[in-house]
């Protein structure tokens, strides 16, 4: 078995990880060389730049046909937690953001069993009335291959309806963890690994470009960690169709799985530097502050991420309901410039594609 000094002495030179360099090295490696084998290849890629972007989520409903064990997000229709906006109730909160300087809106939710492709079409289309030059990053591939399957279209037919009335890129939810035994147990109802692949291998070929994501921290083993981000590197090496990778903490509160606990900041700083390291052709790794806090999103800057996410605005509830710290996320352009400034790094603003912006 190699030691872990003469895996990362290939990685400073440039070498792919296999499967078992990669155990290894997550393994045994320690903290600090991670991080400094992680910012090597980050500096590689962004320099010292760090990006972020002015943004707000749009969560339709958290009506959802599946029940995953992890979620605290989802509600059964008539719960009192529940929500379902109208038409009007979209309009009128994506009209809040007229002249504000935002430049994307995240549409992301539950699985309405209800709603189909031609109901978010419509959203979309309403959404781009409003605010035509904003880019529209919409729906996971779950919510994707739903309200396509749904229409009896295929992906490429359903991909390019919701393209046609303003779609301008996908986010990276819904991956979770790609090993189908663990999915059988935290989500069995969910859709599939081979669908969530195929939906963004399509949209690839379409020209859109996706996020990535992995849901890490409950019953997942580090063997299953390293394979989800081997196929989603060996996807990327076919298409070039990624433009970030977002690792996403399981968050404990308020599901069915609460009693495994949540894993250690370490933990997080790990899989940071080594999503970076093993996605070697992956442009960004993003650091969500509003899942891991202000505190260790600044970690993060040292351990490969590239990237913080955007303003937010208060938008978003899928992990304030999941009990992150950051119950009301809100940062303002000054904030996240200080955030970046404070760990040695230049604040960025970016597009949905990665432009870059001056607002300076």
């Amino acid at each position: 078995m190699r030691h872990w000094k003469d895996i990362a002495a290939a990685v400073r030179q440039g070498c792919r990880l296999s499967a078992e360099d990669a155990l290894i090295l997550w393994h045994d490696a320690p903290l600090w060389s991670l991080s400094e084998l992680a910012l090597q290849r980050k500096r590689a890629v962004s320099g010292d730049k760090v990006y972020f972007n002015r943004n707000f989520h749009l969560e339709p409903t958290n009506i959802c046909v599946f029940n995953c064990k992890f979620c605290s997000y989802r509600k059964p229709k008539g719960s009192a937690e529940a929500w379902d906006m109208s038409m009007e109730d979209v309009e009128r909160m994506v009209q809040g953001y007229v002249g504000s300087g935002v430049t994307e809106v995240h549409i992301v939710g539950g699985v309405h069993p209800e709603h189909d492709l031609y109901y978010y079409a419509d959203m979309i289309r309403r959404v781009k009335a409003i605010l035509p030059d904003v880019s529209v990053k919409a729906f996971t591939a779950i919510e994707l291959a739903w309200m396509i399957n749904r229409s009896g279209l295929s992906i490429r037919e359903g991909l390019q309806l919701l393209i046609d009335a303003g779609m301008d890129a996908i986010p990276g939810g819904g991956a979770e963890i790609f090993d189908e035994q663990i999915r059988k147990q935290i989500c069995p109802d969910k859709g599939s690994t081979a669908e969530w692949l195929a939906i963004h291998r399509e949209a690839h070929l379409l020209g859109l470009k996706t996020n990535a994501t992995m849901l890490y921290g409950h019953i997942e083993s580090l063997e299953h960690r390293i394979d989800h981000l081997l196929r989603l590197r060996a996807l990327q090496d076919a298409t070039q169709g990624f433009n970030a990778f977002i690792p996403l903490k399981y968050r404990n509160f308020g599901n069915s799985l609460s009693a495994i606990g949540e894993v250690s900041i370490v933990d997080d700083l790990r899989t940071l530097a080594m999503s970076r390291l093993i996605l070697d052709n992956l442009p960004h790794i993003k650091a969500y502050w509003v899942m891991y806090g202000k505190q260790t999103t600044e970690l993060a800057l040292s351990f490969g991420a590239d990237d913080i996410d955007g303003t937010i605005d208060d938008t978003t509830k899928i992990y304030s309901m999941a009990g992150a710290e950051e119950q009301r996320p809100r940062m303002s352009v000054a904030d996240m410039r200080a955030m970046v400034s404070r760990v040695g790094f230049r604040a960025v603003e970016r597009d949905t594609l990665y432009n870059e912006i001056d607002n300076d």
